[in-house]
């Protein structure tokens, strides 16, 4: 009964995932109320369906976490993206590479490229789909696409390229999203794997994996919206249990992959240098730059992409993108402050790590830097969370949270009353946590010598 009721939990929770993406987008502004109060389900039965797990009998754990693991996720690849155009991109780009052609050398509106263009990316009728918009080609011709900024160039590294390529060379150029959807579900599903395993290795309690394995952002993110950060996860996660476990060679080759997919996991390496750096750096640097040559070769600096571009556009040059420090610091005053409040979390997390079990430094190095940065798209977020598992430090979700909610609610004011508040959930977790650990003083009297 008690397996029952959990996996009826995790049902309840595939099924707001299941309505929020055929009912719903943000694309809308109508849905945004209705898109907010399903998140807020999806996230309130979560925590239910956890606290049932806790009742599971040990032997059937695993099959109720892989179960629903796969409804969760099944339900989140009944539509199409609904929160992103990301993954029309990833086709193109797909698409592009699979014709001969680096997708570093074109944008999408290129009249090059005219030849290649599938009708459900750039259909002729642009209130057909809810991704699409109208933009305009070199000629001043009107088109309509379902890819965002589509005169800039790619900004994806060399294994997200690798992988669109793959992805895409496997269907026919009009199949449209649910590829890139079924690798996300398959990725997360390979996330779920590898912490059921280290979680049982290390002797811990393996219903941890059901915080990735159930999590709403995990199911909206790594399989509705088919996000490549999930691909990055994956390896950087698998790089942190190689290091952790003494085999830094293949660790330093999964963190470079990892870096060459979404750069993003950079962050995660300082807990992994407590040992042997030269050996990790090396080996994720020359990882990392091998995977670029080909594009190199091919297009040169533009392998750069649109990332300068893109850091501008976020607002990142002029220091209006940090949530919390813009309060107070103006301009570029807020990014030497964020520089060096990074830095300081950077060097703690070195210090403080434990070379066998790096997690826990992981997740506050990369939770703190969300909270300084304050990006817009909750995604980013996904890197945190099987540290979170590893950690069991539950508290750090009020990060992802605060992004979901902000991502709802595009406004400033959200993004700092969010990112406050989950700096406070954080802080007092972890005095909390401080005050448990204190030894108790003894109150029994001095015992008397004679």
């Amino acid at each position: 009964m008690r397996t029952v009721l959990a996996l009826v939990a995790t049902a309840a929770v595939a099924g707001v995932i299941g309505f929020e993406t055929t009912q719903l987008n943000l694309f809308s502004r109508a849905d945004r109320p209705a898109m907010m109060a399903a998140l807020a389900a999806a996230w309130l039965l979560f925590a239910v369906a956890f606290l049932a797990l806790r009742r599971v009998p040990a032997r059937h754990v695993t099959a109720v976490v892989v179960a629903g693991a796969v409804l969760i996720g099944g339900a989140a690849m009944l539509a199409p993206p609904n929160t992103s155009t990301d993954s029309a991109r990833y086709a193109w780009d797909g698409i592009v590479a699979t014709a001969g052609i680096s997708p570093y050398d074109h944008v999408p509106a290129s009249d090059a490229l005219e030849e290649l263009r599938p009708a459900w990316l750039f259909p002729a009728d642009c209130d057909a789909s809810r991704l699409n918009e109208t933009t305009t080609v070199p000629s001043g011709e009107p088109l309509c696409t379902a890819i965002n900024r589509p005169h800039v160039p790619t900004i994806y590294p060399p294994l997200a390229e690798l992988y669109f390529t793959g992805v895409r060379a496997l269907v026919d150029p009009s199949i449209e999203y649910w590829p890139f959807q079924l690798c996300g579900l398959v990725i997360s599903l390979g996330v779920t794997w590898m912490l059921l395993v280290a979680l049982r290795r290390r002797g811990m309690d393996p219903r941890w994996a059901a915080l990735w394995a159930w999590c709403p952002l995990v199911a909206t993110e790594a399989v509705t919206n088919s996000h490549v950060d999930a691909l990055g996860v994956a390896l950087a996660l698998a790089a942190s249990l190689l290091v952790a476990s003494g085999r830094r060679v293949w660790g330093g080759i999964a963190l470079g992959a990892a870096i060459a997919t979404k750069l993003i996991p950079v962050i995660l390496a300082p807990p992994l240098l407590t040992k042997r750096p030269l050996t990790l750096i090396t080996v994720s640097v020359a990882t990392f730059a091998l995977l670029y040559v080909p594009y190199v070769v091919m297009s040169g600096f533009g392998v750069l992409g649109y990332l300068p571009g893109y850091l501008s556009e976020e607002g990142y040059d002029d220091g209006s993108r940090f949530a919390l420090l813009s309060i107070v610091l103006p301009g570029s005053a807020a990014i030497v402050v964020a520089a060096a409040l990074i830095a300081v979390a950077t060097g703690l997390a070195w210090w403080r790590s434990d070379a066998s079990a790096p997690w826990l430094a992981q997740l506050v190095l990369v939770g703190s830097i969300l909270i300084i940065v304050s990006p817009r798209y909750p995604w980013y977020a996904l890197l945190m969370i099987p540290f979170i598992v590893l950690s069991q430090r539950w508290e750090w979700f009020a990060v992802p949270l605060a992004l979901s909610w902000r991502m709802t609610m595009p406004t400033l004011a959200v993004t700092r009353i969010g990112l406050a508040a989950a700096a406070v959930v954080v802080i007092g977790a972890w005095l909390y946590r401080r005050r448990r650990a204190r030894p108790v003083a003894s109150t029994a009297p001095p015992a008397v010598h004679a």
